[in-house]
């Protein structure tokens, strides 16, 4: 299989917790996260992230708008039963105990600056697409919504934990939900810390294409096919949603600074019980996909 020169694609063995891969037949560019030791968002994966969308532009501007080679730009996890975690609430707890706010807005900025390119299409004209084929949780449901299209298996579980502990996903959430169900009922789910099965999602507007468990992969090369021969039109509604509905890059780092003061401001109850939430990030498997929810939350 030809790949794109190694000049201009980023070098993936220069990754360790991301991994690529270019499919020209298709013009689909995969990026598949992989973070170690465990699948949430982890400041290591936010610095390398930060690099891979520093080197992307080069791909992009060696080739002319009618001879761009990636149409579609997909994000997978590598994870088995996981597409993304969220937080890294060690992290987090560590700093609203020492009453760290630097980190902490550091943090929350790379999680903005990181994802806002995959928002807008990188600004060319590419159509992002979220592979959800496990359990996406907070900040990891945040990137799955950072698509223009989420395909979701069956088996997959997604939901917005941290009112639990007192907190909101702010790195997107809101902003990104309310552009596919409203405002009325995004709030109800970020405050009602329940998981929604796929399925739910799907028929609520959130999940635009919804695949059998283990055949996510298919169900995007399926919508690659089909599309293919209306890329002039795709293009063109994605640039009017772009201009009718825009999501301003200031306006996501104003919401991730309200975050931030927010999360400062909650006790030791929600400390512990998000330190006991991060213990249990390191146990998850596909025998235990909910096992990250306490008592009191539950999955509809």
């Amino acid at each position: 299989m030809k790949v794109m020169p190694s000049t201009i694609i980023p070098d993936p063995t220069s990754y360790r917790h991301l991994h690529t891969r270019f499919e020209p037949q298709f013009g689909a560019f995969w990026l598949i996260l992989d973070p170690k030791p465990l699948p949430c968002v982890s400041l290591e994966l936010i610095d390398e992230l930060r690099r891979f969308h520093e080197e992307m532009p080069r791909t992009f501007e060696a080739y002319d708008a009618a001879n761009q080679p990636i149409r579609f730009f997909i994000a997978a996890s590598k994870s088995p039963g996981v597409f993304n975690l969220g937080g890294d609430l060690s992290l987090f707890a560590r700093c609203v105990e020492e009453k760290d706010v630097a980190t902490l807005r550091a943090y929350a900025r790379g999680c903005i600056e990181t994802l806002y390119p995959y928002i807008i299409g990188f600004n060319h004209p590419v159509t992002t697409i979220s592979l959800v084929q496990g359990d996406a949780l907070g900040g990891g449901f945040e990137i799955a919504l950072a698509g223009n299209i989420l395909v979701a298996e069956k088996n997959a579980k997604m939901g917005f934990p941290e009112v639990l502990f007192n907190l909101f996903p702010g790195m997107g959430a809101y902003n990104l939900l309310s552009r596919r169900i409203g405002m009325q009922r995004t709030e109800q789910m970020l405050l009602n810390g329940k998981l929604y099965r796929a399925e739910e999602l799907h028929a609520e507007g959130v999940v635009d294409i919804l695949a059998e468990e283990g055949r996510g992969e298919n169900a995007v090369y399926e919508y690659i096919v089909r599309n293919e021969n209306r890329r002039n039109a795709r293009e063109g509604i994605q640039r009017v949603r772009r201009r009718l509905f825009p999501l301003r890059y200031e306006e996501l780092l104003d919401v991730a600074d309200i975050w931030v003061e927010t999360a400062m401001q909650i006790g030791p109850r929600e400390i512990r019980l998000m330190e006991r939430l991060a213990r249990s990030q390191g146990k998850v498997s596909r025998r235990d996909p909910i096992s990250l929810v306490p008592p009191g939350g539950k999955i509809v």
